[in-house]
């Protein structure tokens, strides 16, 4: 099994958390109207697209709902089927702009399964390259994102315009 190192995370983990009870930080970036600033790529009706700011890898994005909810049973119809649409358009724009080898794609429900924010639903969408783990994490706790997350936000937005 490979591992997937992540040591810039260590800012996002050390940093303090919401209460179950605030204000999610998705329901905050849903609402500003500052896209650039927040790393939006997309929005649609229902749900939005963001680059995670403490990315696994490079171009790893959220498809977050605006309403905010713990989970799937939160979600209408029609909040379910554009959070999947969205999750499924981040594939197709990460292929075309970044051309990876896969994908890793998922949820974590509930803080016991990972969710950094578990008082607010958001898939991950995280393209993977073969060989994207490499010598860099083991040897200096290192690891390398060829593309500024602005540059590459921009990139991302003008492909999603473009779909």
């Amino acid at each position: 099994m490979e591992t997937l190192h992540a040591p810039w995370r260590i800012q996002y983990i050390l940093g303090p958390k919401e209460s179950p009870g605030e204000v999610s930080l998705f329901t905050r970036i849903g609402q500003s109207s500052d896209d650039i600033a927040n790393l939006v790529v997309a929005r649609a009706r229902t749900c939005f697209v963001v680059m995670n700011r403490y990315p696994y890898n490079g171009g790893h994005l959220l498809v977050a709902p605006y309403r905010q909810t713990p989970d799937l049973d939160g979600l209408t119809d029609e909040e379910l089927a554009e959070l999947f649409r969205l999750v499924r358009n981040c594939q197709q724009v990460l292929r075309r702009v970044m051309k990876p080898d896969g994908f890793n794609i998922g949820i974590n429900i509930g803080k016991v399964a990972g969710a950094g924010v578990e008082n607010h639903l958001h898939a991950h969408v995280v393209p993977r390259w073969n060989g994207d783990t490499n010598f860099m994490p083991v040897v200096s706790a290192t690891t390398v994102l060829p593309e500024a997350l602005e540059a590459l936000g921009a990139r991302l937005r003008g492909a999603f315009n473009e779909s």
